[in-house]
């Protein structure tokens, strides 16, 4: 396609290349208080895991010290990183959620 000007030059328009948004991966990190049937219950609830998915990432948590939740772009993953931290606030639990590029 090309597009012509007033002055008679006729410029081609070079195809844009837009690079995907980088991802983020949302992580849980281990800590010795928080019950592992409450981490269960905000990776389903926050993260759509089902149950046994989830009780595999909490295991993950629980033994290597932090498990992926998740994978997505920037703006979601701190949304989730806030929901997870204010709802774990409101019950009381240190669960400690955050953010790396992937």
């Amino acid at each position: 396609m090309a597009t012509q000007h007033d002055d008679g030059v006729e410029l081609a328009k070079s195809p844009t290349r837009v690079k995907p948004p980088p991802l983020y991966k949302v992580l849980l990190l281990n800590d010795d208080y928080t019950p592992m049937d409450f981490v269960v219950i905000v990776l389903q609830q926050f993260f759509s895991l089902d149950r046994e998915r989830a009780t595999r990432v909490m295991l993950k948590v629980h033994t290597e010290g932090k498990g992926v939740c998740g994978v997505f772009p920037k703006d979601i993953a701190a949304t989730k990183v806030a929901q997870v931290t204010d709802f774990s606030r409101q019950h009381q639990h240190p669960l400690q959620c955050v953010m790396e590029e992937n």
